[in-house]
């Protein structure tokens, strides 16, 4: 449950300890206002490591405490608390670059990791020649509790060897980091890799598989023009040499159009998928929408990420499915039921002004072009919508049950596509409901 930044903000004030209070400051930014999943994430990891217990965190328990993840969800295939983490380091250093610029502390979150180091910001040379005793106040160590020898301010002139001994430094801390791999770990998520039905279609050992990353730059032109471009105009490319006033004043759409823009969902599906790849020994093969050509999509698997307008070769498999996007609106986006069963609604949409922010993901499994491979495509009606797609065939705790239900008889796994249900947490998606689902014949 994600507590409210109210909560976290009252169980860091209070303290003389100066960390605690930078953690309050960076809570109650402008650029931490609107982002309550970030501040719970924060404020998380944060108190955990204030309090003495840095080395409860991980992906797991932050998973469960923060995502509404089980117990036992694996976050070697489920990245949401890296992407998350991702984001949170980039909002740090937007806050420490820009309203926090001359906070004598920063807090700084390492890559690989997820315990917060708070550290005395760097210091000008300039600045260390003319003020010695703010270069000592500032590297004073933080809330400890030992006695250390005084600070002796002297002026520190850069050494020709710095640069090369935090390369060798550097290196040595990634021998170490992966010399320390937790093997049994690793072993269990490699065993929850061979677990997931759908990797073991998809990725065959000594075969293909193609994995195509939507085209944001695309969904930016046709967000300032208001013009779809289809497959076959997307393949032209005659979009990308309009005239340059060819979007609203001041955007030059066709800019926009040309630069080779991916989302972090996308990014992010790549990553986890090239480590399912090698577990199984298969060949994983990333291309950019714009570089994919259609002989591929014929004898290989196939992940197509995003809706077509994103990822527009979407278009090839839209007649064989029966949820499908509608060309989008200005802030709102529409999951279309073909054929409704059950009292089903004919349609969900997703609008920026909702209070509930709510937003759809779609999962398709089909055949490729020829019948001899398979096709997943992770679609949504934002890049959270995407994520929740992602997250559901990710996931096995979510998609074991649901192929369970649809499984044949002899046990395989037939086609099928699925709509997903969601809420948008600031910029990323919670855990996802089925909302309507068939089985492709």
């Amino acid at each position: 449950m994600v507590s409210t930044k109210l909560e976290e903000v009252s169980s860091l004030a209070g303290s003389a300890d100066p960390r605690r209070a930078l953690v309050t400051r960076v809570l109650t930014s402008a650029t931490f206002a609107k982002s309550e999943r970030l501040s719970s994430f924060l404020s998380c990891v944060c108190e955990l490591t204030l309090n003495g217990r840095a080395d409860e965190i991980n992906e797991q328990k932050i998973g469960t405490m923060l995502f509404s993840k089980s117990s036992h969800f694996d976050p070697s295939i489920d990245g949401i608390v890296r992407t998350q983490a991702s984001r949170l380091r980039q909002r740090l250093d937007l806050f420490f670059e820009g309203e926090g610029a001359e906070e004598p502390i920063r807090i700084r979150l390492p890559r690989g990791g997820y315990v917060p180091v708070f550290e005395q910001r760097a210091v000008a040379e300039t600045e260390i020649d003319t003020a010695p005793a703010l270069l000592a106040e500032r590297i004073e160590p933080l809330a400890s509790s030992e006695a250390s020898e005084p600070v002796q301010p002297r002026t520190v002139r850069p050494s020709r060897l710095a640069w090369p001994l935090v390369g060798l430094l550097s290196l040595a801390v990634l021998v170490l980091l992966v010399a320390g791999r937790n093997p049994p770990m690793q072993q269990a998520h490699d065993s929850a890799i061979e677990a997931n039905p759908l990797w073991r279609i998809l990725f065959h050992p000594e075969a293909r598989t193609i994995v195509v990353a939507g085209d944001t730059g695309l969904v930016l032109f046709q967000g300032a023009t208001n013009k779809k471009v289809g497959l076959a105009d997307y393949l032209a490319g005659k979009y990308r040499s309009e005239s340059a006033d060819s979007g609203p004043p001041g955007i030059n759409a066709v800019d926009l159009a040309k630069r080779r823009y991916t989302s972090i969902v996308d990014l992010e599906v790549v990553r986890t998928l090239s480590h399912v790849a090698d577990v199984r020994k298969s060949t994983l093969e990333m291309r950019y929408a714009r570089d994919l050509r259609p002989n591929e999509l014929r004898d290989e698997n196939v992940v197509l990420i995003g809706a077509a307008a994103t990822n527009p070769w979407v278009e090839l498999f839209e007649p064989n499915l029966n949820f499908v996007f509608s060309e989008p609106l200005a802030h709102e986006y529409t999951v279309l039921n073909r054929k409704p069963l059950n009292g089903e609604p004919t349609q969900w949409t997703s609008n920026y002004g909702d209070a509930n922010h709510r937003v759809y993901g779609v999962v398709a499994f089909l055949p490729n072009l020829t019948g001899t491979g398979s096709v997943l495509i992770l679609e949504g009606t934002s890049m959270p919508g995407t994520e929740s797609a992602w997250n559901f065939v990710a996931d096995t705790s979510q998609l074991l049950p649901f192929l369970d239900r649809i499984k044949r008889a002899d046990g395989s796994i037939p086609h099928f596509q699925c709509v997903l249900g969601t809420e948008n947490m600031n910029g990323s998606s919670v855990k996802s409901t089925i909302l309507a689902w068939r089985v492709i014949k």
